[in-house]
Order: C-alpha cells, then structure tokens, then sequence
C-alpha cells in the first residue's frame, strides 16, 4: 500500500499538501486535501520521445478505446455520457502525458476512476484502434483496386490542422532548433509526414516501457479521503504490477557555443498578400525548471520585459516599425525540464530580421548595463504573489490547474509542494531584487551571455499548401506502385473491418454509470445582498476566495447607432490599453500592475429570454487584488472608466495593427466557432452583431482599419469616435459588483465610494433583460457560404433559427444536441469521417441550433451527415438509456462549478442578462423532464431544410472538389 512521506499545510491556498508513496511499484501520490467538493484526479507517465510520429499522442487516444474490464470500441466517450463529470480529458505534453477528470458526485468519481485505470494499465491496442486514431491507407474509392491510395486517422487529421497555425508551426520549429539532442527536437504530438511511419507495434512497446506504475505520479484533489483513493488505485491496478526501472530520463541539452540562425515557409492563402506576414523570433534555453528559485527569477526577468507596455522589450516590439505585432510566442514557457524565453514580432519582413534581432538584443543590453526601474520590479513581484493565490476556474477546474503545476515538477525531479507555497521563495526574491543589480545580472546571465540562442525566420509562401499535397500525393503513389495484390487486399480488408467494427452496437452495461437518481435536486446559486452607496447600487457576495477582491462596474449599454454598435468590441479592447488622466499608455500600464490583476472590458450581447428579435447589451469593468490594495484598486476603476483619453494616436495605431495580428493568427484553431458564427449570422440581432463582432466579418473590418490608420486623418476620426462612444457608456445605468471574504466588506464599502462619486444610477436586476438596443428586428436570412483561409482541414458549420431561451423548446433543443452527438456525429464524423471533434447544440444566446466539424478531412459529407443525423433520430428506436445519457450530458453542463468568484460573477451577469436563478431551474427541471417524442417533435419543428444556414472554413482546393454544393466564396483576406 501507500507509504506516508509529509503533509504540508498550505495557507496562502487554504488546503494541505500529502505526499505518498506506493510500497510495491514506487508511485507517486500527491493529495490535495481541501474544502472542494469538485474532486479532481490526474495520473501522469514521463513519455520520452524520440521521433515525431506522434507515439504518445497517437497512444494516449488508443489507451482510450477499450481494455481489459472494459471491452468496448470507445469507452472514454461513452463514459462522458454516463456521468456527471465536471471534466473529462487527456493531453500530451512535450515530455508527460496526463489523463484527468473531476466530479463533484462520489460515485461518479469512482466509476470514472476505474475506467481510466484499466484504459492506462490494461488497454487492448488493437491494430483497428490504432488504424481509426493513428493512421491508415485506404482506397480513395472503397472498392476500387485501381484507386489512388488516402491518409486516414484522427491523431493525422488533429495534427494536420493543427499545424495549419503559423504559431504552431512556428513553436515546433524554434523548440527543434533549441533542443537538438533531447526530446523536444521531436514534435510529441505527431509531424503529418512522420506519422505514416509509426507501426502498432512500436505504439504498444512505448506503452510498455512507460505505462507502469514506477513512472506514474496520481494526483488527487478535495474534500474525498485520500486512503479511499488509494484502496481503489491499488484494487483495480497496482496490485497486478511490481516496482522496475524505467528508462525515461532526460539529460540537460548540449549547449551551442554561437547563435543560429534559420528560415523556414509557412503556408498562407493564394488570396492573401505576403507583404508583412513574417514572423521573426529569438529564443533561449535557460535554466532547470526543478529548481524554483531559478524559474521564480526566469519569471522575473520575463515580467520585467514582456509583462505589459511598460515593460521596455514588449513596448519596444509593440512601438517599432518593423512589424506589426509582438510575436504570439513571446514570454517564458516552463513545461520542460529546462525553459525557454522568446521573444520577437509578426507582421514583419524577412529582410529585416538583423533589425529585429538587434532591437530586442539592444532593449536586453540596455537592461543589463542601466538597470530597471523599482517600480516595475516590485510590480511584477506583485503579479507573482497574486496568480500564487487566486482560485481560477472556467472550464478547467481549479484542483486540475493545481495537480497540472505539481506534477511536471515531480516528473522533472523538483517538490511539486514547494511549486504550490511560494510566499516563501517570492519574499526571498524580493529581497534579493531590492538590488539595483540583480535583475541587470539575470539579463546578462539568461539572455545576454547565453550564446544558446536561435533566430526563426518564418515567410509566407502561398504555394506551399499545393507543393506538401503534391508530396503527399506521389508518396502515395509510390507506395500504391509497390504494392502486390495481397497488399491491396489487406487494406480493403482492413477498411471493411473497421467499418463494421464502428458501426456495430455495442454493449455499455459493461460500464459503470450514474443516472438521473444521482442528480442534485438544484442547482448552486451564491448568496449575494444589495445595498447602496452614495446612491449606487452594489451588489456584494461573501466567497472564498483567498484574500483576493473582484470589483466589477456593469454598465447597461443604451441604444447606438450602427457604425457605434460595431466599434463597441473595439472600444472595450482599448479602454484598459489608453492612458488615462495625466497618465499616459505606459504610466497607466505601470499602475496598473503595481495594484491589481489587471483591469478588463467586456461588451457581451445576448439575445431576450422571450424574444429572439430583440437583444441586450452588457458593458463590465472588472479588476480583482490583493486586499490590502482593495482602495487603491476602487480608485483605479474610478478613474478608468472616467478619465480613458483616446488622444494618443500611434497608441490607438499600434492597437488595433496587434488586434488584427491576434485575429490572423487564430483562425485555424477557432475555425469551427467562426464557421458556427458565420452560419448563425442571420437569425437575429444578437447573432448578427457576434458576428461583426468576433467573426470572420470583424477580420476583414480589422484588416480595413489598420491599413486606413496609415491616415492621419483616419486615426483622429477614430480617436474622437472612440471618445464619443465612452461619453456614451459614462452616461449609462450601471451598477457595482464586489466578490471577496465577508471580513473585507467594510473596508471596501468605504474604498468604492470613488467608483459611487461616478454617479447615482441604476441597473435593475429584476429578471428583465436590458432594453433592446437594435436600430431595427432583423429578418431570419439564410446564409450558403464559404470562408477561404490557408489550412489543411476545414471546419463545418449549420444553424437553424429556433426560440428563446425562456421558451418552453429551449430544454429539449438542449438535449437534442447531445442526443444526436452521442448517438450518430461521434460515430460519423469523429470515428469514420477521420474530424478530430464533431457536435450540435443549442445556444441560448442566440437562439441558434448549430452543427459544427472541427478539423475535418471531409466537407460535403459532412454536411451530409449533419443532415443524415435527423433522419437516424426519426427513423430509428432508441433506447431510454440514450436519452438518460443526453439528459445527463446537459445537467452536467448546466451544473458545472466554477471558482468561487466566477460562480458569483456568472450569477451576477446572468441575472442583469435576464438569465435569472429562477429561469436557469426551470430551464433545467424542463431538461429532467424531456422525453424523446420531445425531441422529435422540436426537430420537425425547427431543423428544417428550408431554415438551414450553411457556413464552411476551408481552403480554395477543397471547396473546387466540393463546387456541387453551391457554396458562396469567400476570402477571409
């Protein structure tokens, strides 16, 4: 059994650290025993790589798709519909892979925990899996003996849109250039063109050497009793193992002794010009990240670089000429045994990669011989110490993010304790930096002295996508030419078996399950009370939430004229960027930083809870601190959101040339939520302006914007426009947000009368949605388009108008979309389409119903299936389980946690957006209560194929092989 090493107690997190040890095999066990009732659990193996045919990632998907007790083609996902999980995943690191879940129900928990035991201790392998997640050949035309031969997988298809983005790419190039002798020469996820030679064979010897219990660490978070966890890890796997070496270490890299130097291309749309696509970057290896001291100062020194425009090497690369935005790969990555710092710039030109590099080697030079400011060091000391204590949340649960810091640590041989108190080490760190040399010497040391240093140039090439399919193709020619009837018959008979091996019915009793017995009565809703100060509304919640504040101004947006409407996102993106008062940009940055998280703007919109064609506007200021500065942060937002000045004109320039960077660069890992958006576009006021928003649209307007702002003319006009807009919103209803302890109320009743001062007026949060703020409803328009880009895989989108969220079809809408996932899309597009991620839902937002493909291989069929989904819902019997498990799926989603700040800031904004407690019960006792002639009927209703939208991300190649379907083109550029 388990052999107790320490338990540390841990008051900046409020919980206790345990450390174990497995007596017979030697693995790890680290327990975080805290107040949460989201248990969390992750189980990591050190996987070493030595090529880039994607073993561990291509293994950690087939580990997933059946094993010992669990015979089943796909047990992972089945288990995500038979449960109440709070999350559910696998990931591959650069050097680790981790399998994590989280729960908040006991059972649930364990049953989840003996799936994935048995999936990583004992799974099957088979070559079928292996050919579905991996790779395989079939023919182009099944049945065909003189067709062309095809690439097929899930991890080959991931992977291939993965490095479709110019900032992966890019990372994979610098980290092979860096690392030239270790592992992390070697893409871990998979390089398309190597993954066609990793063999099954190879798959399960890497799972024999690395999947043991002498190189797995199990991490465990909340309020279950660790000795339950441990009887459970030793029943249903470690009993069966015995301790032995594994080979899995990983030495320090050979240093070079000068720089180097590369260039590379990376593909970009025929469509699209090359004049300033260039990326340009410099990167280090530094120190061990086991030991904390140094990753603290690594921390340090990048902070007092990068952190914000008051940093010099970020205002440096924000502010030059020489490209347009600083690089998406600047800052400091940790996740290997020794770190890497980067940084440089996109939007550039290869002829002036010297200049580049000698401005960031002149901005670190200049800190190494003159210093650094006090202030900005004392500000990013304080940045440390406010991310050590803050109890994140969001889709990733809290004890996951604590287990994904810990572990790594423990796998490169470091306390993964020490990683989770930092006080300690922080207070040392500011004491040694009160030394006007300190930081000057971790830039020469790191930086400036370090010759192991790497420049990465990386061009446009517009013909590169054509030229690597090209490849592609005579790589499969050649091997079609080599091959002998038995050969073809092999992989026809393959093909054939793995059909019929996804399209068989399986039997699920074989698993553990949860069902609706299992499910809470209700929902959790914070606590909050209202009061006034000074005559303005505050609404405060009592959380825990480690000393930290929240302070949030909402604002309720009033009726704007179009051209205002669209440039809303914009102004919210710059108003924390500007100068504000006497200060200007930087000053702003600067203080900023010295007492808070940093200050955010949000604008959302949402469709009316009864009304579709009407849509509510919501404007949030928000910032959190420490509590000891919970005044100077009151101040702060008082005067962000009073005295923003838009008078700085290469600010306002360099702003929006970095939004358009942003949006660039992100097409290819969002493309199935730009295609989604593009579909819904038409369906009313609230899809229409997310689109022009934060869809494709919204690009293009970026794109426009930056090129006229070369006018100066054009940018006074957007400066003044942008004040206009912010007079607009001072003069809104609006009311104040605090999140924190109880015991600090009283002092920050006294700090936000600055934010009061502002003036008395009020927001109501009576469970009415703020007014509607169209110039004019708009008409349902359908939409048949596509959007071309540069990528290797596409990403499919249909929408359908159907009803609000307070309509009575809003539950079984909801459910219709998982029931249609978990019975038919996973299996078509996922599995035998060869798209790494399929779905349909509702979304109360928009009242939109929406299928989407994210890096798919496939378009028309796609769509096809899409369609083909309605009808198996029709067509078919289906048994109740099916509908348990949709049912579950949504309970799920409509009941999972966040931290304890973002579960009161949800029901906050929720409530002003209509989305009262009240209607979110009823929406999910309607849920409870859907039957499955519900969900026929709302489909018959509403999924009809005269109220279909059709948008696609994909490239000119693809659409012309799908010109039949009639599609719109459209250029993303």
């Amino acid at each position: 059994m388990f052999e107790h090493l320490r338990s540390y107690r841990i008051p900046s997190l409020n919980l206790e650290a345990q450390e174990y040890r497995h007596a017979g095999t030697g693995a790890r066990h680290l327990h975080l025993c805290a107040n949460d009732d989201n248990n969390a659990f992750l189980l990591a193996f050190r996987t070493v790589p030595e090529d880039s045919t994607g073993v561990a990632h291509i293994l950690e998907h087939t580990v997933l798709c059946g094993s010992e007790r669990f015979p089943l083609r796909d047990p992972f996902f089945l288990m995500t519909r038979r449960s109440l999980n709070t999350f559910m995943n696998a990931f591959t690191g650069s050097d680790w892979t981790a399998y994590v879940f989280a729960s908040q129900n006991h059972k649930d928990f364990d049953n989840l925990l003996q799936v994935y035991l048995d999936a990583v201790f004992f799974p099957h392998l088979s070559a079928l899996d292996f050919a579905q997640e991996g790779h395989r050949l079939e023919l182009a035309v099944p049945g065909d003996p003189d067709s062309t031969l095809v690439y097929k997988g899930v991890v080959y298809n991931e992977m291939r849109g993965a490095l479709s983005s110019p900032g992966a790419r890019l990372w994979h190039a610098l980290a092979a250039e860096l690392y030239p002798t270790t592992t992390y020469h070697h893409n871990s996820g998979g390089d398309p063109e190597e993954i066609p030679k990793l063999t099954v064979e190879s798959l399960r010897e890497f799972h024999r050497r690395y999947y043991h219990p002498s190189n797995a660490c199990f991490g465990t978070y909340g309020d279950f009793d660790p000795r339950e966890h441990q009887a459970k890890f030793e029943e249903w796997a470690l009993r069966r193992f015995e301790a032995r070496p594994v080979d899995g270490a990983i030495g320090d890299e050979r240093r070079y002794t000068s720089p180097r130097r590369i260039t590379l291309p990376y593909a970009l749309s025929d469509t699209e010009d090359t004049e300033d696509r260039t990326h340009i970057v410099l990167g280090w290896v530094l120190g061990r990240t086991q030991d904390l001291r140094s990753v603290l100062e690594m921390q340090l020194l990048c902070g007092v670089l990068l952190n914000n425009s008051a940093a010099p090497l970020h205002h440096a690369l924000e502010t030059t000429a020489l490209g347009a935005a600083p690089s998406e790969l600047c800052g400091l990555d940790t996740g290997h045994r020794e770190a890497v710092f980067v940084c440089g710039l996109e939007g550039s030109n290869p002829e002036r990669a010297e200049e580049v590099e000698g401005l960031c080697m002149g901005v670190i030079r200049e800190v190494a011989e003159q210093g650094i400011d006090q202030e900005l060091v004392d500000s990013v000391l304080h940045q440390m110490e406010l991310d050590q204590r803050e109890v994140s949340g969001g889709s990733y649960p809290y004890g996951l993010r604590l287990l994904s810091s810990a572990i790594p640590m423990a796998m490169h041989g470091g306390d993964p304790i020490g990683v989770l108190d930092l006080d300690a080490v922080i207070d040392d760190l500011r004491a040694s930096a009160r030394d006007p040399g300190f930081v000057p010497g971790l830039a020469r040391r790191w930086l400036l002295d370090n010759p192991h240093r790497v420049r990465v140039v990386m061009t446009p090439d517009a013909g590169l996508n054509a030229r690597q399919a090209q490849a592609t193709r005579e790589r499969l020619a050649e091997v079609r030419a080599a091959l002998r009837d038995s050969d073809l018959e092999r992989i026809t008979a393959e093909s054939t078996s793995l059909a019929a091996r996804q399209g068989s019915p399986e039997d699920a009793d074989v698993l553990p399950r949860v069902g609706i017995a299992d499910v809470p009565s209700d929902i959790r809703v914070p606590s909050s009370r209202d009061s006034e100060i000074a005559g303005l509304p505050v609404t405060w919640f009592d959380r825990g939430t480690n000393g930290i504040v929240y302070l949030a101004l909402c604002v309720e947006v009033p009726a704007l004229a179009p051209p205002d409407l669209e440039r809303l996102r914009l102004y919210a993106s710059c108003l924390c960027e500007v100068g504000c008062g006497e200060r200007d940009y930087r000053e702003a940055q600067a203080r900023q930083a010295a007492v808070s998280g940093g200050v955010g703007a949000q604008c959302s919109v949402r469709a009316g809870v009864d009304d579709l064609q009407s849509a509510g506007l919501l404007f949030r200021l928000s910032a959190n601190c420490l509590a000891r500065n919970q005044a100077a942060l009151a101040q702060l937002l008082a005067e962000t959101f009073s005295r923003a000045r838009f008078d700085e004109r290469d600010r306002l320039r360099d702003l929006v040339a970095q939004m358009r960077a942003g949006h660039e660069s992100s097409v290819t890992d969002h493309g199935h939520a730009l295609a989604m958006a593009a579909a819904s576009a038409g369906i009313g006021p609230a899809a229409a302006l997310y689109q022009r928003w934060d869809g494709l649209p919204a690009l293009q307007a970026l794109k426009a914007l930056d090129e006229g702002l070369r006018d100066e003319a054009r940018l006074s006009e957007l400066g003044a426009s942008l004040a206009a807009l912010h007079e607009r919103v001072q003069s809104a209803p609006r009311r104040l947000l605090v999140v924190s302890e109880g015991r600090y109320h009283e002092d920050i009743a006294g700090a936000v009368t600055a934010i009061a001062r502002l003036g008395p007026t009020y927001i109501s949060t009576g469970g009415k949605a703020p007014s509607s703020i169209p110039p004019a409803p708009l008409t349902v328009q359908r939409v048949h388009e596509a959007w071309l880009t540069s990528t290797e895989t596409s990403f499919c989108a249909r929408a359908y108008s159907t009803v609000p969220v307070g309509h009575p079809d809003a539950a079984p809408l909801s459910v219709l979309g998982r029931f249609l996932q978990n019975g038919y899309l996973h299996r078509a597009i996922r599995e035998q389409g060869g798209a790494y991620g399929s779905g349909a839902g509702y979304d109360g937002d928009t009242g939109a119903f929406r299928f989407y493909s994210y890096r798919d291989p496939r378009l028309g069929e796609t769509l096809d299936d899409f369609d083909a989904s309605l009808s198996w819902l029709v067509e078919h019997r289906h048994a109740p389980e099916q509908l348990e498990e949709a049912i579950l799926g949504i309970i799920g989603a409509l009941d999972r946690p966040s931290s304890p700040a973002g579960e009161a800031i949800k029901t906050f904004v929720s409530a002003l957006n209509g989305r009262t407690p009240e209607l979110r019960r009823r929406l999910r006792q309607r849920v409870l209560e859907v039957g499955v002639e519900d969900l026929r009927r709302v489909a018959a209703r509403y999924l009809l194929p005269e109220r279909a939208s059709t948008a696609v991300v994909t490239d000119r190649q693809t659409l012309g092989r799908y010109r039949t379907l009639g599609l719109e083109a459209r250029s993303i550029s």
